[in-house]
């Protein structure tokens, strides 16, 4: 599969534009959404990101937007062998990685956080989302996120692939 950038102008997740044009109740930007959340919920947490950036905009989307979900739904279609495969082995490894990118939204100074948790090489937990407030300077994304994981990691006793 051959990735190519993506044109600025056609950028979905830049603010929008006073001059565009939203999208008529014809076109099923609310059902593609739902869709494509629950690919992301059940089997597909590459997608994650890209869909959480999309529904932000369930509200007033526009013809960029609908190109954007386009675009993950023309992915999907050359990546049909991707998933979640699980087995069972004896000897059970649990991973866990976090990113935090600061000021992810800068128009509006919020932060993009993600974990992943993979158990024998296969994902069991996964989240994306946009920070529901802004941290003062000293104060690290990174923490607040690492602090979430270890919450989720200790109300579940470390327990992987029951």
């Amino acid at each position: 599969m051959v990735v190519g950038s993506l044109d600025v102008k056609k950028d979905p997740f830049r603010p929008c534009e006073k001059d565009e044009e939203l999208l008529g109740p014809e076109v099923p930007y609310l059902s593609a959404i739902g869709a494509l959340m629950y690919l992301v919920n059940c089997t597909r947490p590459d997608i994650a990101f890209s869909v959480n950036l999309l529904a932000r905009y369930n509200s007033a989307p526009t013809r960029r937007h609908w190109n954007g979900i386009k675009h993950i739904l023309r992915y999907l279609r050359g990546t049909t062998d991707m998933g979640l495969f699980y087995s069972r082995e004896s000897k059970q490894q649990l991973l866990g990685y976090a990113d935090a990118g600061y000021l992810s939204d800068p128009h509006k100074g919020r932060s993009q956080t993600g974990y992943v948790f993979n158990c024998n090489g296969t994902t069991i937990s996964w989240r994306s989302v946009k920070q529901t407030m802004v941290f003062p300077i000293g104060i690290s994304t990174s923490k607040v996120l690492m602090r979430h994981i270890l919450l989720i990691w200790w109300s579940s006793k470390g327990e992987c692939c029951k």
